[in-house]
């Protein structure tokens, strides 16, 4: 391993891999019966999650250099979630209805629960593997402002106004926070690459 990587940084990003992939499977599932934009976007970007980790997790022996190219790469990768739930949305449009409010809500607190925990587990490493585990950690963080998001639509949908548009307005901004994040990663890869050279 390289010896900038900390010992523990290959454990910690296994483990939030497999909590990510976890989460994909019921998240996907909840958005696909209850049709919400939200939840689809958060559960695409959960499958994201897990093919940022397992890059990383590739990548964590090679060189500063290769990592920074790497890290180029997840920062594309990072804007796959983002075309999706644009697609999502526009299919919403189409045919406004607002999603189930409880199971919106109860569902993007389970996120909220499995991203703390990855954002926390990832906090102490995202300075040990350059633009690789800092795309992690960026993944976790802005994912926990996105399931409060979720939340909160699941509330104004059951409590102050039941239409599609508090879902669809969190999908798009979901969308928006993963095109900043992989701009984020890109910025630092860049860097990376040209100390590396």
């Amino acid at each position: 391993m390289n010896a900038s990587v900390s010992p523990g940084l290959r454990r910690v990003v296994r483990a939030v891999a497999l909590l990510n992939i976890g989460y994909f499977g019921i998240e996907f599932a909840v958005a696909l019966a209850i049709g919400s934009v939200s939840l689809f976007a958060d559960s695409v970007d959960f499958l994201e999650d897990t093919s940022v980790n397992l890059l990383i997790l590739l990548g964590l022996g090679w060189s500063a250099r290769n990592r920074a190219k790497l890290g180029m790469g997840l920062a594309a990768v990072l804007l796959v979630p983002g075309v999706a739930t644009v697609w999502t949305a526009w299919e919403k449009f189409n045919h406004p209805s607002p999603p189930e409010p409880f199971t919106l809500a109860v569902t993007g607190l389970g996120a909220l629960l499995v991203n703390l925990t990855c954002a926390l587990m990832l906090a102490r490493h995202r300075h040990g593997g350059g633009s690789l585990t800092r795309a992690a950690f960026l993944s976790a963080r802005n994912d926990t402002l996105a399931n409060v998001a979720i939340i909160v639509a699941g509330l104004v949908t059951a409590f102050l106004w039941r239409s599609a548009w508090p879902d669809l307005i969190v999908g798009l901004g979901i969308a928006l926070m993963n095109m900043d994040a992989a701009k984020e990663v890109w910025e630092a890869a860049r860097e990376e690459h040209r100390n590396a050279g």
